[in-house]
This record gives C-alpha cells, sequence and structure tokens, in this order.
C-alpha cells in the first residue's frame, strides 16, 4: 500500500535528519583528524553518538515505509 502524503512527509524528514547527522559526524571526523591524538579519541565518541542516532532515524523511516509508524494528518 502506498503512503499517504503526511507518512511520506514524515519518511522524508526522518531520511534527512538521518543524513545531516551522517554528514555532521563526517565533518566533525575531518576536522578531528587535524587535532592531537586525544582530541581525536574525544571527538570519536560523540561522533559515534551521531552514527547511533542517524541508525536510529533511518530505523524508524524503514518503519513508516511499512507501515509500523503511521501519521494520520500533518502538524
Amino acid at each position: 500500500m502506498p503512503l499517504n502524503e503526511p507518512n511520506q512527509e514524515l519518511r522524508r524528514d526522518l531520511k534527512a535528519a538521518a543524513f545531516s547527522l551522517e554528514e555532521a559526524a563526517l565533518e566533525m571526523f575531518r576536522m578531528a583528524k587535524q587535532r592531537s591524538d586525544t582530541e581525536l579519541l574525544e571527538a570519536m565518541e560523540t561522533i559515534e553518538k551521531l552514527h547511533k542516532q542517524a541508525d536510529r532515524l533511518a530505523a524508524y523511516a524503514d518503519e513508516v515505509k511499512v507501515g509500523g509508524i503511521v501519521r494520520n494528518k500533518p502538524v
């Protein structure tokens, strides 16, 4: 069954947010590589958190796609 417009929008928003987090993590890694090993290790902890959140948002988007999460009307 195709997604209704509110669910399509929710899925797009979730995927966009996940992509933005991945991009932020990548940029943070690029910047951290120019720092000391200690600062890089500290940044990696934050980068790992960003990746986990991005994965969670992508999983929510997948749930929307299969109908596990449903938005009935736009907010």
